[in-house]
């Protein structure tokens, strides 16, 4: 009898081991949670796309795999996202994806996380965290120094340029601000950075009002300007209008959007850093379900950087990353 009760239990034990794996993966499936900084700009909507195909493909392969969409409305809300991803410790959910607000204050919540055995994947903007899978995002400071290039060639490596910085704590747009004045500096001596120490803030309403002050302190001097991100960009745009030098000062940016394209085929932008939102979406899924089912996976994962001016704007590469397939994936 003793015997019989010891199998039994050694049958459901190994029974239990089956059914459920890491992060509470069960027999029917992977449950991944997709957070992002925020939800409203068209970078996030790419990344949203991108994880819907890995989704897609994976089920189509044969493994069952659901992803959640959730994120804070606004891109300044530390407490809202590390709400979202508590909600999704607590669902026991397969694992997490997350781009990081602010690379500090989202670490105890990713630790957390792996405590209770669900993996974290950080995509866009670094944690500064060892309890992670991979990372998965554009090289930042090479993106900055594309933008320094970009200025520093219409200057002909003389004047003054202005960058408005973006948001304390955001690790991705520091890197690139840290990228250009580091290039600016050892290639183009003869330009003066100029930044007075101002943050746009996480909505264009925020970066036009920030992007004024800088016109108003520095207008008359500048010659050329750089913007970190999407809303920092589109706020700068505002401003230049405003006063009426929109293509008088030379503007480069940063991020793929639909309004920024027309800038340029009007001359009215320079230049804008594109990432690939759509292929960090689609990694960040697919990187961890590799890793739920036991494979290797790299620690560092580069989705590439290019800077799109109006001169080739019209190119294959240039049209692809400036027009990822949304439609197909969010309906």
């Amino acid at each position: 009898m003793k015997k019989s009760l010891i199998v039994f239990f050694c049958l459901l034990l190994a029974f239990s081991a089956l059914s459920c794996g890491k992060g509470g993966a069960a027999s029917n499936g992977y449950t991944i949670a997709v957070i992002p900084k925020g939800t409203t700009h068209e970078f996030w909507k790419s990344i949203h796309a991108g994880a819907v195909k890995a989704e897609r493909e994976l089920n189509d392969a044969g493994t069952k795999v659901s992803v959640i969409w959730k994120g804070p409305l606004k891109e300044d809300d530390r407490e809202q996202q590390t709400q979202v991803v508590e909600g999704f410790i607590s669902q026991n959910v397969s694992g997490i994806v997350l781009a990081p607000l602010d690379n500090q204050a989202l670490v105890r919540p990713v630790e957390e996380a792996s405590r209770a055995n669900i993996p974290t994947i950080i995509i866009d903007s670094g944690l500064a965290s060892q309890s992670i899978v991979s990372f998965v995002a554009t090289d930042n400071m090479k993106g900055g120094s594309l933008a320094a290039d970009r200025l520093g060639t219409l200057l002909q490596g003389k004047g003054k340029v202005l960058m408005l910085r973006y948001q304390e704590g955001s690790a991705s747009t520091e890197d690139r601000e840290a990228g250009f004045a580091n290039e600016m500096k050892s290639k183009y001596p003869g330009i003066e950075v100029m930044t007075g120490n101002v943050y746009a803030g996480p909505t264009i309403d925020t970066a036009l009002q920030a992007s004024q002050n800088l016109l108003n302190r520095y207008g008359n001097e500048i010659q050329g300007i750089f913007t970190p991100n999407e809303s920092s960009t589109a706020g700068m745009q505002l401003a230049l209008a405003g006063i009426q030098k929109l293509g008088v000062i030379k503007h480069v940016g940063f991020d793929a959007k639909s309004a920024f394209i027309d800038a340029m085929k009007k001359k009215q932008l320079d230049g804008i850093v594109v990432q690939d939102p759509f292929k960090m979406g689609y990694l960040g899924v697919k990187t961890m379900v590799d890793h739920l089912q036991g494979k290797q996976v790299d620690k560092r994962i580069d989705t590439g950087v290019m800077m799109i001016t109006p001169e080739n704007l019209d190119d294959a590469n240039s049209q692809s990353l400036l027009h990822p397939p949304l439609d197909q994936y969010l309906k």
